[in-house]
């Protein structure tokens, strides 16, 4: 397989709001690829475009060698998602959650028991499986929604913001954690709003106002764009506007004079 993900001019309308415009990239087996841009960007528009959730507008694309219109349920089958709110239940246990979702994956009692002791040494887990989903920080809940989205060993997971309000121990460990799956031969497609996270990706493309406005190896960009880190060639696409603005409204004494 050439490519994990590959899409052409993929477009999302809903009503006269174009989503996602035309975009187009490709994604290889086995790295780690930054989905990057503001909020309302369109980032989790194309995600679930690509998951099988929802049907573009037009354009064409492939995940995983399968067409994302007629084949999303084998799409389905053979990814793992983590959307950016934590989406398991909050009133069964660790160990609960996982044997639910195990079951869900149609796992077999051999297989569930197996990969529920796996997931649970490498999310680091361990002691916490009595522990309601609720009773977890932020760090641990998402730790535990990455574990179920692994559990049927899927060749490709997306992850939709995955630390988003979490302590920077939790994101090294996550971090750590997706680094070792693309080492293990998984593509990890992942969105994040922190560019020393977007530093850590093998290839990133940035996304503003549905369309896509760079795409390459975080040391290409910089160099293409002439900054020396991503979060500049970030705010060099989405925010020098309003840095403008509001520098503009400081030096004119409109804001705390």
């Amino acid at each position: 397989m050439e490519n994990a993900v590959m899409i052409n001019e993929l477009t999302k309308r809903f009503g006269n709001h174009v989503a996602v415009d035309k975009i187009s990239f490709a994604v290889k087996p086995g790295e780690i690829f930054g989905f990057l841009g503001p909020n309302g960007s369109g980032k989790s528009t194309t995600i679930r475009m690509l998951c099988g959730i929802l049907t573009p507008s037009s354009g064409a694309g492939q995940v995983l060698g399968f067409d994302i219109y007629s084949q999303a349920e084998q799409i389905k089958q053979n990814i793992g998602y983590m959307s950016q709110k934590f989406s398991l239940y909050e009133e069964l246990t660790v160990l609960e959650n996982l044997k639910f979702y195990a079951g869900v994956y149609g796992l077999d009692r051999l297989q569930q028991k197996k990969r529920i002791s796996q997931v649970i040494e490498l999310a680091s887990l361990d002691g916490r499986e009595g522990f309601q989903a609720r009773m977890l920080s932020g760090g641990w809940k998402q730790r535990l929604a990455l574990g179920c989205a692994l559990l049927h060993r899927p060749q490709l997971l997306f992850l939709d913001e995955p630390t988003a309000g979490v302590d920077p121990v939790s994101r090294r460990i996550f971090w750590e954690i997706i680094r070792y799956l693309s080492n293990s031969g998984i593509t990890v497609f992942v969105t994040t709003h922190y560019m020393d996270e977007a530093e850590l990706c093998d290839t990133t493309g940035f996304i503003h106002n549905g369309m896509l406005a760079a795409y390459g190896t975080p040391e290409k960009l910089k160099k293409e764009f002439g900054y020396k880190t991503l979060e500049d060639v970030f705010i060099s696409f989405v925010g020098n506007q309003e840095l403008n603005k509001v520098k503009e409204l400081f030096e004119r004494e409109i804001l705390f004079p």
